[in-house]
């Protein structure tokens, strides 16, 4: 019987997983902590919440042992900036608060760490392989915080399995969630009358339901196991793909015009996003789940496609 604690458990993901940890017959105790205290809707019976800022936790030790923790599992992340928000901090939550959190395991003697990483480790890069498996390199991109915090905190349980081996991972490398409440950056991309292209790029996005995500979770932290994992539904889709299903018409751009376009709305303060960020979806990593399925034991309920189906249908129902 495990005893968890969530980081992030306020969150889109973190909710879910908590959920899900909470219905599992072999968790004994599940701690949802986050810096956001849950509306009284959301709290679920027999779960404890905690405020902790990962960036500021220096009790969190501590917190373990009195829950008498020895699995966390580490989602906090900002995976979808504000316009107000800077790169110091999302660096502080992504990475320094990452290093706060597993430098707590090991002083707290937790035997196993599950995180949420992302295909977004990979990188976004031209020579990117057609499917990208697990040994593929690490490589991030140092243009694009996001990408690059992701390749650190890795780089980070790279470092700690060689000095802490007691401490037992489980890295999921996730690609695009969707679920019934999604709305993200992603999606923001297919709301516009007509879906945007880059000229010379298929885009090809790989889709995961968050049940799928929120069941490898709960797997790993009740005792799956150990390894490094991509997270996404079978196939791919790509923009053409997409469009169609939403019944739209491409708005196809050329990839310079469209760098230029975000240099001024990022400098007018229109959009977090900057022109780094034109190879976000240019060069998107293509995840093969292959280890995921064979290895972990696990298959995704829905392929790529089904999981936008699902999330289309949920859609409209809002």
């Amino acid at each position: 019987m495990s005893r968890v604690l969530v980081t992030g458990g306020t969150g889109f993901l973190g909710t879910s997983v908590v959920a899900g940890l909470a219905a599992s017959d072999a968790i004994e105790c599940v701690v949802s902590a986050d810096i956001r205290a849950p509306s009284p809707g959301v709290r679920l019976p027999g779960v404890l919440y905690e405020r902790v800022d990962v960036t500021d936790a220096p009790d969190l030790p501590e917190l373990l042992r009195r829950h008498e923790i020895d699995t966390v599992v580490h989602l906090a992340s900002i995976v979808n900036p504000g316009k107000s928000t800077t790169v110091t901090q999302e660096f502080a939550v992504d990475v320094e608060g990452s290093r706060a959190v597993f430098d707590a395991c090991v002083a707290a003697g937790v035997s196993r760490v599950v995180v949420s990483s992302s295909g977004a480790a990979y990188g976004y890069h031209p020579n990117n392989a057609e499917w990208i498996v697990e040994s593929d390199p690490i490589r991030g991109n140092d243009d694009f915080p996001y990408s690059r915090h992701k390749r650190m905190v890795e780089e980070m349980l790279a470092e700690l399995r060689e000095t802490a081996p007691q401490l037992t991972q489980t890295v999921f490398r996730i690609g695009t969630i969707l679920g019934p409440a999604v709305d993200n950056q992603i999606t923001a991309l297919w709301e516009t009358r007509r879906v945007l292209k880059l000229a010379g790029s298929d885009s090809p996005f790989v889709f995961v339901w968050v049940d799928d995500v929120v069941e490898v979770m709960v797997r790993a932290a009740s005792g799956g196991p150990a390894g490094i994992f991509n997270v996404a539904g079978n196939g791919k889709m790509t923009v053409a793909e997409i469009a169609s299903a939403l019944g739209k018409k491409m708005f196809v751009i050329p990839p310079w015009l469209f760098t230029v376009a975000l240099g001024i709305g990022h400098a007018l303060k229109l959009t977090p996003h900057k022109p780094a960020q034109v190879n976000f979806l240019l060069y998107r990593p293509v995840l093969d789940n292959t280890a995921l399925k064979n290895t972990f034991g696990f298959t995704p309920s829905k392929t790529s496609r089904e999981a936008f189906a699902a999330y289309l249908e949920a859609r409209a129902l809002r």
